[in-house]
C-alpha cells in the first residue's frame, strides 16, 4: 500500500511531486514512492505506463489503498485535486469553505487552460524548433506575458492566489508555480511583473518546494542560468518540454 509517483523533471512533473512533499511536511502521508519515467526511452508510451495513464504523459500517479482496488490518477492538476480531497483533510492546502474552494479551482482551471499550453509553446518555438519564426515567438511569449499580467493584478495586495486577506498557500499556488519558476526557458522575464516574481520567490523558499524540485532529479534552472544551459541541452530534452505540458 501506498502513493507512487510517475514523473519527470518537468514544471508540471514539480506540481505533483511539491504537493506530495508538503504533505509529507504537516504528516498527512508517511512517505511516497518515485519512478523516474525516461523521455529517451519514451517509457510514457510503453504498454504498462499507458495503463495508467492512457494519454502518455506525466506525471501519473498510483494510490494503492490496502483493502481496494488501486486508483489510477492523471493529469497534473487531477493529481493535486485528489492529494487535497483525499489526504488533506485539515484544508491546509484547500478549503472547507465552498465560495474559497470555487475561488481555488479558477485559479486551477486559468494557469491548465491557458499559462501552461501557452509557455509550452513558447518553449518550443523559442528553445527547440528547428527554425526560428519570430511570428510564433512573438505571438506565445505576448500571450504568455499577457496571462502573467493577469497574476500581477491578483497578486498586487496579497500573497497567495486564493484565500481571504493577503491568501494563503494553497495547491492553486502549486499548480502555478512550476510553470511561472521556468518562464527564462521561454525567453520571458518577470522583471514588469514584481508581484509576480516575489511571488515565485516566497513559494521557492519553502523547505518541501526544494525537495519537491529534486524529485526524481532537479532540472531547474536559475533565470541567469538560462541561455546557458539551453546550449548544453541535447534535442531530446525540448522534446521533454513540449510534449509534457498538460
Amino acid at each position: 500500500p501506498g502513493i507512487t509517483l510517475l514523473t519527470a523533471a518537468t514544471p508540471n512533473g514539480y506540481k505533483a511531486s511539491i504537493a506530495l512533499e508538503e504533505l509529507k511536511a504537516i504528516g498527512a502521508i508517511p512517505s511516497y514512492s518515485v519512478v523516474p519515467i525516461s523521455f529517451q526511452k519514451n517509457e510514457q508510451k510503453s504498454d504498462w505506463f499507458l495503463k495508467i495513464n492512457p494519454n502518455g504523459r506525466i506525471p501519473a500517479l498510483v494510490d494503492a489503498i490496502e483493502g481496494q482496488a488501486p486508483v489510477n490518477v492523471w493529469e497534473s492538476a487531477s493529481i493535486l485535486l485528489y492529494l487535497a480531497r483525499v489526504y488533506d483533510t485539515n484544508h491546509v492546502f484547500h478549503f472547507s469553505d465552498p465560495a474559497e474552494e470555487q475561488e481555488l479551482l479558477n485559479w486551477i482551471f486559468f494557469v491548465q487552460g491557458g499559462v501552461g499550453p501557452m509557455q509550452g509553446q513558447a518553449n518550443h518555438f523559442f528553445r527547440y524548433a528547428p527554425e526560428k519564426i519570430p511570428y510564433a515567438i512573438k505571438r506565445y511569449q505576448d500571450e504568455t506575458h499577457r496571462l502573467y499580467s493577469v497574476y500581477e493584478t491578483r497578486l498586487a495586495d496579497r500573497e497567495y492566489l486564493v484565500g481571504p486577506g493577503k491568501g494563503k498557500y494553497t495547491i492553486a499556488d502549486i499548480c502555478t508555480y512550476g510553470w511561472i519558476s521556468s518562464y527564462a526557458w521561454a525567453g520571458l522575464s518577470l522583471d514588469s511583473f514584481p508581484n509576480l516574481k516575489a511571488w515565485v520567490e516566497r513559494i521557492s523558499a519553502r523547505p518541501a518546494v526544494v525537495l519537491g524540485r529534486s524529485v526524481p532529479k532537479s532540472n531547474y534552472v536559475k533565470p541567469e542560468d538560462a541561455e546557458r544551459a539551453a546550449k548544453e541541452a541535447s534535442d531530446w530534452v525540448g522534446v521533454l518540454w513540449f510534449l509534457a505540458f498538460v
